[in-house]
């Protein structure tokens, strides 16, 4: 058994987490609405994972690496690790996984 599963749902409850922090610091709806869409699909993507289903991966890699984008362009514009940054190596860890998934089939 590979840790991709695992890895996506660490990385579902960390994005809906951080839109509910987003929002409760700064009251911004966008993170919690952001947050709680992309942790959803990433769990959504790890129940598929978990049951060996081929949309997994597919639903994982797409928002990581839409999450990663867009936690990239934060941070530059930002210059504060915290959130983007963490967002960053978790979906840079997510994706390492899948591929490494990926690639034991």
């Amino acid at each position: 058994m590979t840790l991709a599963p695992i890895f996506t749902l660490i990385y579902g409850i960390a994005a809906i987490a951080g839109g509910a922090i987003g929002y409760k610091q700064a009251g911004s709806q966008v993170s919690l609405i952001s947050g709680l869409i992309s942790g959803l699909l990433l769990l959504i993507g790890a129940y598929f994972l978990f049951g060996g289903s081929p949309a997994g991966p597919l639903i994982a890699g797409i928002v990581s690496i839409v999450l990663i984008i867009v936690f990239s362009i934060r941070l530059a514009k930002t210059r504060k690790f915290m959130p983007a940054g963490l967002m960053i190596i978790l979906g840079v860890i997510n994706l390492v996984s899948l591929w490494t998934l990926f690639n034991a089939v």
